[in-house]
């Protein structure tokens, strides 16, 4: 039985509530009834990555906030509804139902009547107040002020495009666990339930349209993972001109939910002796590391121990010895992947970013020391903030004369519409924000 929109969009606005209030999308999202689960999450998503037009929208519409339920509902009928090319549904049934929302809500009944005026004069007016909006950046670009001044900062070419692609939708990217199968054989098997894919990144291979990973060829046996392109450089960038076919014991640091701890296993040829420890400090997340393992019919030490903090671990579980190379996939803002987790860019505040920064310091200081003479670390972050990235190395290279940065990625950043990238670092064409750095350890 369909489910009625109205249903829907008070689902939505609930979900938009929690996380103005600090949740993040995911939990918002789990938090939905299952059966409403899908709908809702596509509607709140679109919300998301028109929430700065809608809130300039309100603000034209009203001279206070309204309550935050009913403020809610009416901001997620502004973003659905302001660009009648955009919108999922009509606009006028949008607003009647949104209306309706308003009156089966025991939180927002007291405010159907306002809701209702707002919206109708909405439809009355929808081009004069949108182009009362169409100065504001926030509203112009759907992020924060101070995340378009930063990456305005960082990027003076490129921030609008960077910004615009940001409300794009990420594409679905496999990576293929080419222990199982070539990525050939895996198109060809894609091919064969008429699902399309195209190549990319040397090692995965991107939808056409994506689909449940119900629906992969040998999912449940391990052929295949979902992971952005970006991220699937990480395995063979560390081990590029390591010598594999010696013992090598490898460090992923912050390893949860365990993509990058798999590659690693997946990349190294059969029969190497790779013995990776998989660091975690969520206990819940690192339970993640153990299921993505078993699918995949994989194994590592998987320990849960702050990064930062060796003291704790290095010695008592893992006997003291050097590593022969090491992956910080950093704590970060996140700002890279805001196509996939659009609620980023709203939970942020600009001081986190100099907050993680320093917390990215610490584990780096920590970590250092445990890695072997002519060793390799890569330091990695899903952001395509400097501070994060580049200004992280400059700083770290400056104090740490020990340590010598190899030919390395560096920024990332999402492809902005066409085929060959319009970003000159941005050869893997479609996938999330990313930086790596590649260092070594000198051998004295």
């Amino acid at each position: 039985m369909p489910v009625p929109l109205w249903q829907q969009l008070t689902a939505v606005a609930q979900a938009l509530q929690a996380i103005r209030g600090g949740q993040s999308g995911t939990a918002a999202v789990d938090a939905v009834e299952p059966r409403l689960r899908p709908g809702v999450q596509a509607l709140l998503f679109q919300v998301l990555r028109q929430l700065g037009r809608a809130d300039a929208l309100r603000s034209q519409l009203v001279a206070r906030k309204p309550p935050p339920a009913a403020d809610a509902l009416l901001c997620t009928a502004l973003a659905l509804a302001w660009d009648p090319q955009a919108a999922p549904y009509e606009p006028f049934t949008l607003v009647n139902q949104a209306v309706e929302s308003a009156k089966r809500g025991q939180a927002t009944r007291g405010q159907a009547s306002f809701i209702n005026a707002c919206l109708r004069r909405f439809l009355r007016e929808r081009d004069a107040l949108v182009a009362a909006t169409d100065a504001d950046p926030v509203a112009r670009w759907n992020h924060p002020a101070w995340w378009i001044r930063r990456v305005q900062q960082d990027y003076p070419s490129d921030w609008e495009r960077i910004l615009q692609a940001n409300n794009a939708h990420a594409p679905m990217a496999l990576r293929v666990n080419q222990q199982k199968c070539t990525l050939a054989q895996y198109q060809q098997a894609l091919a064969a339930i008429n699902l399309v894919a195209t190549e990319v990144g040397g090692y995965g291979l991107e939808l056409a349209q994506p689909v449940p990973v119900q629906a992969l060829p040998g999912f449940a046996d391990g052929w295949v993972s979902v992971q952005d392109t970006a991220a699937q450089q990480a395995a063979p960038l560390l081990l590029q001109g390591l010598d594999l076919t010696q013992p090598l014991r490898v460090l992923d640091a912050c390893a949860a939910p365990g993509g990058k701890t798999a590659h690693l296993l997946e990349h190294a040829p059969v029969g190497a002796a790779l013995q990776v420890t998989a660091l975690e400090v969520d206990a819940v997340r690192s339970e993640r590391i153990h299921g993505t393992l078993a699918r995949l019919g994989l194994s590592a030490q998987v320990l849960v121990a702050d990064a930062a903090r060796p003291q704790d671990w290095w010695a008592s579980q893992c006997g003291g010895q050097p590593f022969d190379a090491i992956l910080l996939d950093a704590p970060c803002t996140a700002s890279g992947i805001v196509r996939r987790h659009p609620d980023v860019r709203w939970l942020r505040r600009e001081s986190d970013v100099a907050q993680l920064a320093q917390l990215q310091a610490r584990i780096l200081a920590a970590l250092w020391p445990l890695l072997k003479p002519g060793g390799r670390l890569l330091y990695c972050t899903c952001s395509v903030f400097k501070a994060e990235g580049d200004a992280q190395m400059q700083t770290f290279l400056t104090h740490n004369t020990d340590a010598r940065l190899l030919p390395s990625p560096g920024h990332l950043i999402p492809r902005i519409g066409d085929k060959a990238g319009a970003v000159p670092d941005n050869p893997l064409g479609d996938h999330d924000g990313f930086f790596y750095a590649l260092l070594q350890k000198s051998a004295q």
